[in-house]
This record gives structure tokens, sequence and C-alpha cells, in this order.
């Protein structure tokens, strides 16, 4: 996920008031721009366009075997109040159940299907809207060497069509589905995409390598899945391309994706 500045303080009283939380006791929750309030949960609003699309998207929303945190509407029908939004708390943390993980995003992908192209997506100018332009070949940008470019332009070369249609996807699990004993996974918040709907699954794999401690056979697990070698080639390219555009890069992050790009550069 896109990660934004910290919250300055709480909640005022007015937007606690705005969707019904005045009588709860704000408490931050890791991150720093979100607080638990009894059994919702508000946080600071960074991108609205984003916040208002997943809000109408979540709203709605209905996933055999996942629990998605519905969003909470302000007393006078807004998603948006003086820069906050809400939603129902759901219970769970972050888990390394990487293949519980893969299937939360094949079924997101599943329910999401239909869905048209977010208007929001043409206007994004982050490093992750960049480094998906830059993966699948929509934008030529330079890969910092440094910084993951090398094994960018390695395998850039294997590139080939991929004749799987477009539509709204996940881009960003990993590290976002909550886990609760045995409890189905837990969708909060993602960012969407308008990919192939199995590379949202592909990300998620492809972290799992970098960051989560898969080994590298993980990934031949899902070979199953249509194109796969070529979407997980889009997936990896997307994270160097990331980690090279990241100002919050680090010198660990680099050497999994080594270990990630290695791990795919064997399955092309």
């Amino acid at each position: 996920m896109r990660a934004g500045p910290r919250a300055a303080q709480a909640p005022p009283a007015a937007v606690l008031l705005a969707f019904g939380l005045q009588h709860t006791t704000p408490q931050p929750l890791p991150g720093g721009r979100a607080y638990r309030c009894g059994e919702a949960v508000l946080t600071l609003v960074q991108d609205r366009p984003r916040t208002a699309w997943l809000a109408d998207t979540l709203h709605q929303l209905d996933v055999p075997d996942l629990r998605i945190a519905r969003p909470l509407r302000s007393r006078d029908g807004r998603w948006i109040v003086a820069g906050w939004s809400a939603r129902h708390y759901l219970p769970g943390t972050p888990e390394h159940r990487h293949d519980e993980t893969m299937l939360a995003a094949l079924k997101l992908a599943h329910a999401l299907h239909g869905l048209p192209r977010p208007k929001h997506l043409a206007a994004r100018t982050d490093p992750d809207a960049l480094a998906d332009r830059i993966a699948w070949g929509e934008a030529t940008v330079p890969v910092d060497e440094a910084k993951g470019g090398r094994w960018f332009e390695v395998l850039a070369v294997a590139r080939r069509p991929v004749r799987l249609p477009d539509q709204v996807v996940p881009g960003d699990l990993f590290g976002a589905v909550l886990f609760d004993e045995d409890a189905p996974p837990g969708i909060v918040d993602f960012d969407p995409f308008h990919r192939p709907a199995e590379w949202g699954a592909a990300v998620v794999a492809v972290d799992a390598v970098a960051w989560g401690g898969a080994a590298p056979g993980f990934l031949e697990r899902w070979s199953h899945l249509p194109e796969w070698p070529q979407l997980l080639l889009r997936a990896v390219l997307f994270r160097l391309a990331g980690n090279a555009l990241s100002p919050r890069a680090t010198a660990a992050s680099l050497d999994g994706l080594r270990a990630a790009a290695a791990a795919v550069s064997e399955i092309l």
C-alpha cells in the first residue's frame, strides 16, 4: 500500500460526531494514520478519489470466504468528512500465510470482474503507478542500476505479449490481508490496478519470495495459472521499478528483490 504522512493528531470531535462515534475514545493503530474508535476505525485520507472509489466498491462487494471491512457513511451520507474516512473494525493481523494470501488475491479479483476501470487511475503519478506502466512497457523511464536497474534490464528483454483481458485487480495485498486464527482472511484496503486478474496474485508471489521468506519453489506451485511466467515477469519488473523510484528503498529490500528476480528468471 502507498504510505502517507503520519496523522498530526487524533480525529477531531466534529469528525467523531459526524460518524456517530462521539462516545468513543480514539486509540492509535500502527502506521500513524488510523484510530480505532470502538468497533470502527477512522483513517486520515491521503487520496480522496481513491478513498471514495474504494468505499463505493467495498460497500457493495460480497466475496465468499473473505471478510470485508465495510466502509461507514457519515450521518449525512458522506464517505469522507474533513479529511477522514471510516470503516468497521476488522480483527486480525498480517501473517506470512502465503497460499491463503494468494487465494485471497484471486478471489478478490474474481469478485471485481466486470467493474469499470476506476477514473482516478489515469491521473495517478505515484511511484507504484509509474512502476506499473514501466513494467508493462507503457512508460520509458530509466531504472537506477544501483536500485534494481541491472536486473530490470536483464529480465525486461523476456517480455512477451500477455493475451489476457484487463480488469480491476488488487495490486498490493502482501502484508495487507488480516488473519484471525481460523476466520476467513480479511480485506481492509487495496490498491486497484487495471491488469489481468492473475497479475495481483503474481505480485503477492514475488513479494512472498522477496520479503516473506517463501522458497523460490513457491512460484512454481502456482504455474497452473494462465500465462504465469509472463505475469510473474511483469510483477517482478513492477517491484524492481518501484524500488528504484521509492525514496524509502533499502539495501534489504533490494536484496530480497534480487532473490525474487533470480527465481523468476529460472522459470521464464
